[in-house]
C-alpha cells in the first residue's frame, strides 16, 4: 500500500482538527515557503480556562509585506513566554496528566528558538511522541500551488472560517477541567493533559 502524505502549514501547539486531518497520513510535508498569514493559528492557540475560551498568542517581530513563514522571528522584548506558561499552569494545572506532561513542554517553550517555524517544528514534534504517533516529517524546498501526490491540507484548518464539520467529527467527546459543556477542538494540550497516554483514541480522522 502506498503511504499517504499531506502538505499542510506549522501551528502552534495545534488544534485538536490538526490532528484529526493527519491522523491516518503517513508523511507530513511542512510548508515552509508560504508568506506568513496574520491572525492565524500559526502564531496562536486556543485552550480553555475558568473564564472561558483564552487565545495564546507569540508575538513576532516581522509582521509587515511578504515574509516566508520560515523567516518570521519572535519577539522576546514582551514577557509572552511567562505569561503563556503561568496561564497554562493555571488552566490545567489540576488535570489529571498535566504533571507528566508539563516538564517537556515547558523545556521547548523556554528554548527561546529565534525563528517561529523552529518553535512550533520542535512543539509539533513532541506533540506527535505524546500521541504516540510514528510520522515522516518533512519540509518544503520551494512553495507549489498545487500538488499533485500529496494532499494538500494548507489553511484548511483556518480561525478564521471554522469548518465546523471538521471540528465536531475530529475527537470524541473527553471530560475537561472546566465547564460543563464540552468545547470542541482546542490545542491539542488539552486531550493530552486531561486523557494521557489515552488522547490518541479520542482524536478521530477527518
Amino acid at each position: 500500500m502506498r503511504d499517504k502524505c499531506a502538505i499542510v502549514e506549522i501551528h502552534y501547539l495545534p488544534a485538536i482538527s490538526y490532528f484529526s486531518a493527519l491522523k491516518n497520513i503517513d508523511t507530513i510535508i511542512l510548508e515552509r515557503f508560504e508568506n506568513f498569514a496574520k491572525q492565524s493559528y500559526r502564531n496562536r492557540c486556543l485552550i480553555n480556562t475558568s473564564q472561558g475560551l483564552a487565545p495564546l498568542t507569540v508575538p513576532l517581530t516581522d509582521k509587515h509585506g511578504k515574509v516566508f513563514i520560515k523567516d518570521i522571528r519572535i519577539d522576546y522584548s514582551q514577557k509572552w513566554l511567562n505569561n503563556h506558561w503561568r496561564t497554562i499552569q493555571t488552566a490545567y494545572g489540576n488535570a489529571p496528566f498535566f504533571e507528566y506532561y508539563s516538564s517537556e513542554l515547558h523545556e521547548i517553550l523556554f528554548k527561546k528558538f529565534e525563528f517561529l517555524f523552529d518553535l512550533d517544528y520542535h512543539l509539533l514534534s513532541l506533540c506527535l511522541k505524546w500521541l504516540k504517533w510514528e510520522k515522516i516529517i518533512q519540509e518544503t524546498l520551494t512553495y507549489n500551488h498545487s500538488m499533485s501526490d500529496c494532499i494538500d491540507l494548507r489553511n484548511v484548518i483556518n480561525v478564521k472560517k471554522r469548518d465546523e464539520n471538521i471540528v465536531d467529527r475530529s475527537v470524541v467527546p473527553y471530560t475537561q477541567v472546566f465547564g460543563n459543556m464540552f468545547v470542541p477542538d482546542l490545542s491539542i494540550i488539552d486531550l493530552v493533559f486531561c486523557t494521557g497516554p489515552q488522547a490518541n483514541k479520542y482524536i478521530t480522522p477527518s
